[in-house]
């Protein structure tokens, strides 16, 4: 290497460890970072604990934290480790600091969660953003990650933990609130550990909710432990996490991630993976389930139920032979399945077969299986239409529908605060190529006075006639990479008015809420309790011939 080589190497070596030396590092302790939401382009904060002397050459476990309703971030990281607010201190005045605390080796975050809205939705994606943003930034054991959190965020650690079974090595509920749908998935607790704790006297949530939870998974083999404390209230988690006591019991737990046995049930695709099974086909809305075990090298015994279609994930599974045939017994029937790690096994006819699958353009799954709350659940932009040549007062009305339907952070008392999700309201004339890229598109109109339904009418499978006033018809639809949310005719939030049963049109959050109420598609007169026609779209994302009967015999809808 010659001179003028030399001393540029050398330059270039010395700039880059000055510039190494120089990099910005986060302080031990309590604090706050963001990672950007693509959901409505925000900066969404969690909190974050990183331990003493951290060294990033070393590998270390991760607490996940998820505070209850009326809570934050901040208040949550603080709860965790046993600090509770100082007398007379109001939940505002102890949100502005964080008190000294016992380091522990653990990296610590919890979420904001978009204020009180619970853990599923938009929000269980940002929990999953956080972590996912956290093991960018920090060196993370995999096998060591905890879940937890307290009242809402003990649900929601129920509901994310069980849907997500796979990432965690022991989760810890505190006074759970769970969501509907969490029952189902009580068999997904096999392979970690949970501590369950409550106060007996919470006026919130009732301990015998919680001990039945507990009884539940006690009934289906779970490790679980549990605490009472006599006399206490809904403030249980300062008994639970007092001491740092959560550090100490989650630290006898690894995770296996390739047990000999996955029991794992489901009714989203977006849930559909546990270790090494993955489901590929089942009815959206059912819970299919999966019972698999190893009980010899190359042998797995599996029962399942409502599955059509699922893959054994088997490389570096310590109970699979390379090269070797595997003998795969599923409600017994014996397949031998030759040479391969990944096995995919399909139902016809009610028969077991090995093969290859591949769903079909339009059908129902990961991203594409309704209902049309999932079409909110991530990114979308709520678009009313500019066609038809619209007077002034009608293109105002027809903007106020779309924007009553986006917002969502509306004040609702000290206690809840606002839901702080802020998706965008444009015309039809303004959305993008990179928009229909990118997200889902809440479409208000029909093909008549929304240039976007017009665009994408041969693809989408019903549609209102425009002289139908006094009708609305909802659905959601899979067009290419995203869903379109097509709402038509009357607004799906409008209600009877208490007094006289005149349609009302309530505002937000109400018109979020409802939505909830309802699946793939919807049809009603009058107000949403007069219901014609509603349900979930087939495997397919076809009618099923009674809803699309319903729909014909009404007169104001054409089907594809």
């Amino acid at each position: 290497m010659n001179t003028i080589k030399k001393i540029g190497l050398t330059l270039l070596l010395s700039s880059a460890t000055l510039l190494s030396s120089l990099a910005q590092k986060l302080p031990a302790g309590p604090q706050v970072l963001t990672f950007h939401s693509d959901v409505d382009d925000t900066e969404q904060p969690y909190g974050l604990y990183i331990p003493k002397n951290y060294n990033p050459k070393k590998k270390y476990p991760l607490v996940v934290m998820l505070h209850g309703a009326g809570s934050n971030h901040r208040l949550s990281l603080r709860r965790v480790f046993g600090k509770s607010n100082a007398e007379g201190e109001s939940d505002v005045e102890a949100s502005r600091y964080f008190p000294e605390w016992k380091d522990v080796n653990y990296i610590v975050i919890s979420s904001f969660a978009r204020g009180t809205m619970g853990y599923q939705g938009v929000v269980e994606k940002d929990v999953m953003d956080m972590i996912a943003d956290a093991k960018k930034r920090f060196s993370i054991d995999e096998n060591r990650t905890y879940l937890t959190g307290l009242s809402m965020g003990g649900g929601g650690t129920m509901w994310i933990g069980l849907s997500h079974p796979d990432i965690w090595a022991a989760i810890a509920p505190v006074c759970p609130a769970p969501p509907a749908g969490t029952l189902e998935l009580v068999p997904n607790a096999l392979n970690f550990p949970m501590y369950f704790f409550q106060g007996d006297k919470d006026p919130a949530v009732k301990v015998d909710s919680t001990r039945k939870w507990v009884q539940r998974f006690k009934e289906v083999g779970t490790q679980v432990e549990y605490t009472e404390y006599p006399g206490v209230q809904h403030n249980s988690w300062e008994n639970a996490y007092k001491d740092e006591f959560i550090f100490e019991w989650f630290s006898k737990f690894k995770r296996n991630p390739y047990p000999e046995r996955v029991r794992f049930a489901a009714s989203q695709y977006k849930h559909n993976k546990a270790y090494w099974v993955t489901f590929n086909e089942f009815t959206v809305g059912k819970t299919a389930s999966i019972d698999a075990k190893f009980t010899d090298k190359n042998r797995i015994e599996i029962a399942t139920s409502e599955l059509n279609t699922f893959t054994l994930n088997l490389e570096n599974h310590p109970k699979y032979k390379k090269g070797s045939p595997v003998e795969v017994i599923i409600d017994g029937k014996a397949i031998t399945a030759q040479n391969s790690s990944s096995l995919t096994f399909s139902k016809n006819t009610g028969s077991w077969a090995e093969g290859n699958y591949s769903p079909a353009e339009i059908s129902k799954k990961v991203g594409a299986e309704g209902p049309m709350t999932e079409a909110i659940a991530d990114r979308h932009i709520y678009v009313y239409g500019t066609a038809g040549n619209p007077s002034a007062d009608e293109l105002a009305k027809r903007r106020a529908d779309a924007q009553k339907a986006a917002e969502w952070s509306v004040y609702r008392g000290d206690f809840l605060g606002r839901v702080m999700v802020f998706p965008r309201t444009l015309s039809d004339k303004e959305i993008r190529p990179s928009d229909i890229e990118s997200s889902n598109l809440i479409l208000f109109g029909t093909k008549e006075t929304n240039t976007l339904i017009e665009k994408f009418a041969n693809k989408l499978p019903i549609h209102l006639n425009a002289s139908a006033t006094d009708y609305g018809l909802s659905y959601t639809f899979p067009v290419g990479n995203h869903y379109v949310l097509v709402n038509s005719g009357l607004p799906w939030w409008t209600v009877p008015e208490m007094t006289n049963g005149a349609p009302t049109r309530q505002g937000s959050p109400a018109a979020m809420n409802a939505l909830g109420r309802f699946q793939d598609f919807v049809l009603f007169k009058g107000n949403n309790s007069n219901i014609i026609s509603g349900g979930r779209f087939d495997n397919n994302w076809k009618l099923p011939s009674q809803e699309a009967e319903k729909m014909k015999a009404s007169g104001v809808i054409y089907t594809k």
